[in-house]
């Protein structure tokens, strides 16, 4: 039985990407979500788990639309969907009630549920958030029963807030394979037994490195899986080392071609270092000339030479300042303190 796993697809968000890039970030997410139900339809794929959090928030009725007719498209593949804590069950969601096609399955109650498939001779467990935050461990509620020769865990959550999870308790019960959602790095817990398929796209700055789907197959011999990248982007987290010598535009032309090695199609977060021209403020706005860059922050020191100050100012306030931060470490706060109190005399003293 061959299946594909996704989690945390997160329709509906509009994550921050740069100026190029904000715009269509949201399309992008739907279209990687898209491309996953047309691999399913190529592929011949049994199974497609979603391990909650298909929206960023309360679906709307014409998303769930959307998204019906790419499930409805698939003539081999069984649906199976839960709702995750930012797509959670509340009063009035569309997710009640709503019209499926036969091949999908969404399991809506609050409670422990289990879905049978009879045509691959698989049982899926599972339930649905109706609220952001449940801290009862659930899933330690459910034993896998039944005749059929695959029992699957679709489960979403892990930490103290949303369904606290300890997997040895859930390996024990000897499933076939569990599918989990709610962590957006995608990791193996067991090898071939559990896994988080991670975001398939990256939503927020902090979620680097790969990201995509798991792809598995239950055979009689066990279950076997492996991560597929499939995001259109990746966010990366970069150090830019700076030196006195540096102009502006050096280091604007040195950012961009860093982030042509690293892909342009990438989205960065940029973290300036080392040491600058105590006289150079960067233009900071100005780095972003391909419009891909999410943030950028100057830790720079300044590159003062303080003994020839001290000698040059020993009998007036910059000699005394810097006398009393003697010997202080260059990577402390002390050091941060002096440098900032010195640009400050400094500019006022041209005022």
């Amino acid at each position: 039985m061959k299946f594909i796993h996704v989690a945390d697809v997160h329709l509906g968000a509009e994550p921050y990407a740069g100026r190029e890039y904000s715009a269509k970030r949201s399309r992008e997410i739907w279209n990687s979500f898209r491309r996953v139900v047309t691999l399913c339809e190529e592929e011949k794929t049994d199974l497609l788990l979603i391990a909650g959090d298909l929206f960023h928030r309360q679906p709307l009725r014409r998303e769930l639309k959307d998204v019906a007719y790419l499930f409805a498209g698939l003539t081999k593949t069984q649906v199976v969907l839960i709702a995750g804590n930012h797509d959670y069950i509340k009063k009035g969601s569309y997710y009640q009630g709503y019209s499926w096609s036969k091949n999908v399955h969404m399991i809506l109650s609050r409670e422990p549920e289990k879905i049978v498939l009879p045509d691959i001779d698989t049982t899926v467990y599972g339930l649905s958030y109706h609220s952001r935050e449940i801290e009862v461990p659930l899933y330690d509620r459910i034993v896998p029963e039944g005749n059929t020769k695959y029992h699957i865990l679709l489960a979403h959550g892990g930490d103290e807030r949303h369904i606290p999870i300890k997997i040895n308790n859930l390996i024990d019960k000897r499933y076939d394979y569990i599918a989990l959602g709610h962590i957006h790095k995608p990791q193996e817990l067991v090898p071939g037994r559990a896994a988080y398929a991670g975001a398939l796209e990256p939503i927020d700055k902090n979620d680097t490195g790969a990201h995509g789907f798991i792809k598995g197959e239950i055979t009689e011999e066990g279950c076997e899986i492996a991560f597929v990248p499939f995001a259109l982007r990746e966010y990366v987290h970069m150090d830019v080392e700076v030196n006195r010598e540096m102009s502006g535009f050096e280091l604007r032309s040195k950012i961009c071609g860093q982030i042509e090695q690293r892909g342009v199609q990438n989205l960065y977060k940029i973290t300036l270092t080392g040491s600058r021209d105590p006289e150079v403020a960067f233009d900071l706005e100005d780095m972003d000339t391909l419009g891909n860059i999410v943030e950028i922050t100057d830790q720079t020191k300044p590159a003062y030479d303080f003994e020839k100050l001290w000698r040059q100012n020993r009998d007036n306030l910059i000699g005394r300042y810097i006398e009393s931060f003697a010997e202080c470490p260059q990577d402390g706060i002390e050091y941060q303190a002096l440098c900032e109190g010195i640009r400050a005399i400094m500019e006022t003293k041209r005022t």
